[in-house]
């Protein structure tokens, strides 16, 4: 719901948080975002870096319907003033951030942010960087380039071609946008019955680039028991490093 009549002097700035998936990677009977990360559910740490970012306004999450209870909660615990709403999630990720996005009292020029659930570790520094191109350019997204040599293989068993890795990107969220494009995208790839795994390629659709923004390799997406392994030492390095 886009509203062209909020008196306010700047865009405001909202955080998307897609958290109703399954996890069935990680195994378990507990659903991923809720699993503990040292002390505290990795969810609870990512909604954490957005409550302390002085760029956002507010956070709204997208949680299964029998978790909204659960989620309340821990809201409340960890004082995450900034979550203005929490919504049943939908069955795949893009049903869920649309089921968020039209909820939402949101201007033309508001800016959008979507950040996967179980993304812990970035930073205020970097979504700055990532709002103030958005005023810019209507769309950006954070991504890296890949360190290692990346090769095709059309049939799985041998390779048949040698990528240039300077030009391949490894994309990571938040993705941000201009709340009247991103909603236009999701209207146009529901009357369409396109699905994608980000909110970049449904901007696509309409002719609009994103700009990219540098990203950081500590911005792991945790989906393995590899992923939460990891998850632990980048915490620990980060909270030597005073930036927790």
């Amino acid at each position: 719901m886009i509203s062209a009549t909020m008196p306010r002097n700047r865009p405001k700035v909202v955080v998307i948080v897609p958290a109703a998936g399954a996890g069935k990677r990680l195994g378990g009977s507990v659903k991923k975002q809720f699993l503990e990360l040292r002390d505290r559910p990795i969810l609870v740490h990512t909604l954490q870096r957005f409550e302390h970012c002085p760029d956002v306004d507010e956070i709204a999450i997208a949680v299964p319907e029998q978790s909204i209870a659960e989620m309340e909660t821990l809201v409340s615990r960890y004082r995450i003033h900034k979550v203005s709403k929490i919504t049943v999630g939908g069955e795949r990720r893009q049903d869920s951030v649309y089921n968020v996005l039209k909820r939402l009292p949101l201007r033309q020029s508001d800016i959008v942010l979507v950040h996967d659930g179980v993304r812990p570790f970035v930073d205020s520094k970097r979504v700055s960087q990532l709002v103030r191109a958005c005023k810019v350019y209507n769309a950006a997204v954070l991504a890296v380039q890949p360190k290692d040599t990346i090769r095709r293989s059309a049939g799985g068993e041998f390779f048949d071609q040698t990528l240039d890795r300077n030009a391949l990107w490894l994309i990571q969220t938040p993705q941000a946008f201009k709340a009247s494009l991103l909603l236009k995208a999701f209207e146009r790839a529901r009357r369409d019955r396109f699905y994608s795994t980000d909110e970049t390629a449904l901007v696509e659709r309409l002719g609009v680039k994103a700009r990219i923004v540098e990203g950081s390799y500590d911005n792991i997406k945790i989906t393995t028991p590899e992923d939460l392994e990891l998850g632990k030492l980048i915490l620990e390095r980060w909270r030597t490093r005073g930036l927790l």
